[in-house]
């Protein structure tokens, strides 16, 4: 299960992200970090479509979680913590990967 602050921070208290919680917080964003060592960007419309660098894919909410599919890998799933434009992709309870939302698609994906 996933935790995330909205707005913020409580010391001590977070809140679950719902599915609408996280749709609301990346559509028509740019996500700007890392995932374990890699750099990236990549754009997440309001369709559930993702843009990056040269590759396309799906996103989607379901329940506390933010999913992608990439090709025709499978899909993958993260916990998700939010925090103003800061956003933590967590695997097993663990950060996995963190960035920045920026509004819009400033890097023309």
């Amino acid at each position: 299960m996933a935790c995330a602050l909205l707005g913020a921070p409580v010391p001590g208290m977070a809140q679950e992200l719902s599915a609408q919680d996280i749709i609301a917080a990346i559509s028509d964003r740019t996500y700007q970090g890392s995932m374990s060592v890699d750099a990236f960007a990549e754009y997440y419309a309001g369709d559930g479509s993702v843009r990056g660098d040269g590759y396309t894919g799906q996103w989607r909410a379901m329940d506390d979680t933010l999913c992608f599919q990439y090709g025709e890998a499978e899909e993958t799933c993260w916990g998700v913590a939010i925090n103003g434009p800061a956003m933590t992709l967590l695997k097993d309870g663990e950060v996995d990967g963190s960035g920045m939302l920026i509004d819009g698609n400033p890097l023309g994906f």
